[in-house]
């Protein structure tokens, strides 16, 4: 099983969702930014490296909002959300093919990636996505 880290970071009542690149499997579906943990690397580490990387920003890695498993057929993962605030830099689309702050409300307009279904019925309770 692949270990899996993203950020929940909000801005007020909007949260930031990353579209995948189009070259990449489940390319332009929707997630949290964030990626795989490297052998040696906390979830801690590998989520403020992913960030760094992938946006340009740096993180405050909070606790666990919450964990998945998923079997996507080419990978198995175990997906683990942290709520994190960026502490510094300036959101930047250096892997992504688009960035965006969205509210709850507004989850159901936007393709996720398969994973990502449990977290979003938390975060958008009652609401059939």
């Amino acid at each position: 099983m692949t270990e899996v880290v993203a950020a929940l970071i909000w801005d007020g009542d909007r949260f930031l969702i990353c579209q995948r690149p189009a070259h990449k499997a489940r390319g332009l579906l929707w997630e949290f930014a964030g990626g795989k943990v490297e052998p040696g690397e906390t979830h801690e580490q590998a989520l403020i490296r992913e960030c760094r990387e992938e946006l340009g920003v740096t993180l405050s890695v909070g606790d666990a909002f919450m964990s998945v498993a998923h079997q996507y057929p080419d990978i198995h993962v175990r997906l683990t959300l942290y709520n994190a605030v960026i502490e510094a830099g300036i959101l930047k689309k250096h892997e992504h093919a688009d960035i965006r702050w969205i509210t709850a409300g507004e989850i159901p307009l936007y393709d996720f990636c398969p994973a990502d279904t449990g977290i979003l019925e938390r975060l958008h309770p009652g609401k059939r996505l």
